[in-house]
């Protein structure tokens, strides 16, 4: 049964995402690709003849004004789906919120796990589609000596541990695990590039994100270190990082994602092909803003299947939904609200861009929880793929 709402006037979304602050190169592409995907919807007839509305603010990368802007989407505009969130800090500012007053938040980034709300539909990757993956990849091609560096705050904490656990199953070690502030100065990675010298590791895991991200890649390469032998490898190093970092100082390194600029599918090619016709050739497309991009999408065919933007209803009209993203068939775990994704594993060549080196080819079911923690164990998707 359809359920139609009395506004007949536009469809008003809630979009936070921060132009401003540490975090912002990212976080404007997340910003640009929902905006591409509200713009493409509303020309082509919007929603049940409606069109959408995004209403905007600028947290400037500050859990606090998250919090503070949830509340004012939620209450004073009234609105009842939100898009928005990169850091976990902000996420978790701002869950409490959206639980409170019934809302529904999309969260288009890959996080560390461990978390479930009714009220969020988690269309980044869980640690199983990402970490678990580049674990495996780095044991086989680079060695077992890790050396852990993150920013101070809860995701590089949880997303660390996990990423030890899977290290220890290959009997490998972790030499020492450092974090610099989340506005680090330059100085703050002087210790970081004294403990890589001292310790000689075969790979460097980084879950520094941000503005610091370009500092480290800097001062490695400054260091003379040599990817080649001794890759820094990221989750949280995207093609937005790249660009502010420069060419010379991201080459050679390593990023597991499910999605990278440089895929040659059909989908991959037209969302990447808009985004820039939209942004400028050199505006960097990332894995955030490719789930940004679908999670519009989904939401929007779950209102258009209800006739509402009721959250419970289009709850029910995500759950189990699949879509055709630039990645892949995307599809929405009814357990656990998390996402159907495509792992992938990348290198930064000459020009700056990633180039895939390993593609399992697999989709693989969200398990935020690692229940399954073994490095040959994806919990792999084994339902077909769904035409809806």
């Amino acid at each position: 049964m359809v359920v139609s709402d009395d506004n007949s006037g536009d469809w008003r979304v809630g979009v936070l995402f921060s132009q401003t602050g540490v975090t912002s190169a990212i976080e404007r592409t997340q910003l640009n690709a929902t905006l591409l995907a509200i713009e493409e919807i509303n020309a082509n007839g919007g929603v049940l003849g409606r069109r959408i509305e995004p209403v905007m603010y600028d947290p400037a990368s500050d859990h606090k004004k998250f919090r503070a802007f949830a509340e004012r989407l939620l209450q004073v505009d009234r609105v009842r789906l939100l898009f928005g969130c990169y850091m976990s800090s902000t996420r978790k500012a701002v869950l409490p919120v959206v639980e409170a007053h019934r809302g529904l938040l999309f969260y288009p980034t890959l996080y560390e796990g461990f978390e479930y709300s009714r009220q969020c539909i988690y269309t980044g990757a869980a640690p199983n589609q990402n970490s678990l993956q580049l674990a495996k990849f780095l044991l086989s091609a680079c060695g077992n000596r890790f050396l852990f560096v993150g920013s101070n705050y809860i995701y590089p904490y949880e997303s660390n541990r996990l990423m030890a656990d899977f290290v220890s199953q290959d009997k490998g070690k972790v030499l020492d695990e450092i974090y610099v502030p989340l506005y680090p100065d330059e100085k703050d990675f002087d210790k970081v590039i004294n403990r890589i010298k001292k310790t000689s590791p075969d790979v460097i895991f980084s879950t520094v994100v941000g503005s610091g991200t370009a500092a480290l890649y800097k001062a490695y390469r400054a260091a003379g270190f040599d990817p080649t032998r001794m890759p820094i490898a990221s989750l949280t190093t995207s093609e937005a990082e790249v660009a502010e970092m420069g060419a010379e100082a991201a080459e050679g390194h390593i990023t597991a994602a499910p999605f990278f600029e440089t895929l040659s599918s059909v989908a991959a090619r037209r969302f990447v092909g808009s985004f820039k016709n939209k942004y400028g050739a050199d505006a960097p497309v990332t894995a955030a803003a490719e789930a940004a991009y679908f999670q519009v999408h989904l939401a929007m065919r779950a209102v258009a299947k209800c006739g509402s933007d009721d959250p419970d209803l289009v709850l029910v009209n995500v759950r189990d939904s699949e879509f055709d993203a630039p990645q892949g068939r995307v599809r929405i775990d009814s357990e656990n609200n998390h996402t159907y994704l495509w792992p992938r594993i990348a290198r930064v060549d000459r020009a700056g861009r990633f180039q895939i080196v390993w593609n399992p080819g697999v989709r693989v079911k969200p398990d935020p929880y690692c229940v399954v923690q073994s490095l040959d164990d994806w919990s792999v998707d084994e339902l077909p793929l769904l035409r809806s």
